[in-house]
């Protein structure tokens, strides 16, 4: 007998964001900038810190313990875990297996997923695809970040735009026309040099002198990244649109990755949207990359902004360069 098709849709989420508020005003103590030169180029207020004793996997596992709660699910009953993340633990194990063990996710499969600030949009699109295969019926994928661990505190041009957190969400079927309706993901290595942490891998293993050049942390051109993400964020949700069959008038919320305001308005400003109908959390929270996009719907489903039935577009871009999107239909478990 055939199985029956069904969609994956998502049952939970949970977030984590660590106590540190470290504000632009504090900001400007440690490095030549200001307050309003931060958030007339960025739009970002403060941003949280991890406390050093504290790594990626501590805040997945909590953001991850919050979802499943949300959704009802036991640990056990898990069949996956994706962690998208560019600040794992360490190179290997994946932070998804220490993430495993301590959920007490005994059954499950566990690997992280790296495809920039994309990262969320990249797992959820994966973690999907198991559950719409009848591989597993339930999915945890979690978006984590440690961005402070990566960031140069002497460059002005990047350690004001990024902060911590994580955010999950547990996937399961849904009834057919519910959940993920369609996605796309998209890449264009060419252009990989204009965001990248250089050292640290095979190419420039860590040296004294890899250090002291602080090929470790982030760099960026950020103009060119701008440009990029103004070109392919509106590009984007519209072809996921057209996938589900939808128009832009169908969007109840749009959900982008938390990069730059004006990049967020610009994306709306092609959709058609008013921004009311835009979730931004980039004020509070600066970039938290992989962990921007499920920090901002957490944050929506649980004070009753999202509701049964709407339509969510998501959209992300970051290192590789990647960019992508999806398109979900809120609603129940099948």
């Amino acid at each position: 007998m055939p199985r029956e098709v069904c969609n994956a849709g998502i049952i939970g989420v949970g977030a984590y964001l660590p106590d540190r508020v470290l504000t632009n005003d504090e900001l400007q103590k440690m490095v030549d900038t200001n307050d309003q030169w931060i958030r007339t180029r960025s739009g970002i207020k403060e941003r949280r810190i991890a406390s050093p004793e504290l790594a990626t996997s501590d805040l997945a596992v909590i953001a991850g313990e919050r979802a499943l709660a949300d959704a009802g699910v036991a640990p056990e009953e898990l069949g996956l875990i994706i962690v998208a993340t560019n600040t794992p633990d360490t190179i290997f194990p994946a932070t998804a297996c220490l993430v495993q063990d301590r959920l007490g996710a005994v059954k499950a499969a566990a690997f992280d997923l790296a495809a920039g600030c994309t990262g969320f949009v990249y797992a959820l699109a994966t973690g999907s695809q198991f559950i719409t295969s009848g591989t597993y019926k339930k999915v945890l994928v979690i978006g984590a970040e440690c961005l402070s661990r990566i960031v140069n505190w002497e460059d002005r041009k990047t350690c004001v735009l990024f902060g911590d957190g994580a955010g999950a969400v547990v996937l399961s079927p849904v009834p057919a026309g519910n959940g993920i309706l369609s996605f796309t993901l998209r890449s264009d290595g060419s252009k990989g040099q204009l965001l990248s942490v250089p050292a640290g891998g095979s190419r420039q293993p860590a040296t004294r002198e890899t250090v002291d050049q602080k090929l470790h942390t982030i760099h960026m051109d950020g103009q060119e990244v701008f440009k990029f993400a103004v070109r392919v964020m509106g590009k984007a949700a519209l072809e996921v649109l057209a996938a589900a069959g939808l128009n832009r008038s169908d969007i109840d919320y749009f959900i982008p990755h938390q990069a730059n305001i004006r990049i967020i308005e610009s994306a709306a400003k092609r959709l058609n949207l008013s921004m009311d109908k835009v979730l931004v959390n980039l004020d509070r929270y600066g970039n938290t990359s992989t962990a921007s996009i499920p920090l901002a719907l957490t944050e929506a489903v649980q004070d009753g902004r999202i509701k049964q039935g709407d339509h969510i577009v998501m959209v992300g871009f970051g290192a590789g360069l990647t960019w992508g999107a999806t398109v979900i239909k809120w609603g129940s478990p099948a």
